[in-house]
């Protein structure tokens, strides 16, 4: 496999990944974004720990999409997310899904 085959279907995986996002993101209330992924979830709990002067936050999602390519089964029941950054979640206008005149291809 050449790299530019290679650059062929990583760039395929991605379209088609940006495909199942825009087919299901009506079906969710949230939009959650931490270091490494990025997340749709219709239940989002966050809770900010101390430990000493260390501040950690834990997420737990309640049925998830991640965006992930090499995942084979991006639906999850239950993400529980540990992390030292920031956690970014944004609740989605549901106005916010309306598509523009003659879609998205």
């Amino acid at each position: 496999m050449s790299a530019e085959d290679l650059e062929n279907y990583e760039t395929e995986q991605e379209l088609a990944l940006y495909r199942e996002y825009r087919d299901v993101v009506p079906l969710f209330s949230y939009v959650v974004e931490t270091e490494r992924r990025f997340y749709l979830a219709n239940g989002v709990d966050l809770k900010v720990h101390n430990v000493g002067s260390e501040v950690f936050f834990e997420l737990t999602l309640q049925d998830a999409w991640v965006w992930d390519t090499y995942r084979n089964a991006r639906f999850v029941r239950n993400v529980r997310v540990l992390t030292y950054k920031d956690v970014n979640i944004e609740e989605i206008a549901k106005s916010d899904l309306q598509l523009p005149e003659g879609g998205l291809n």
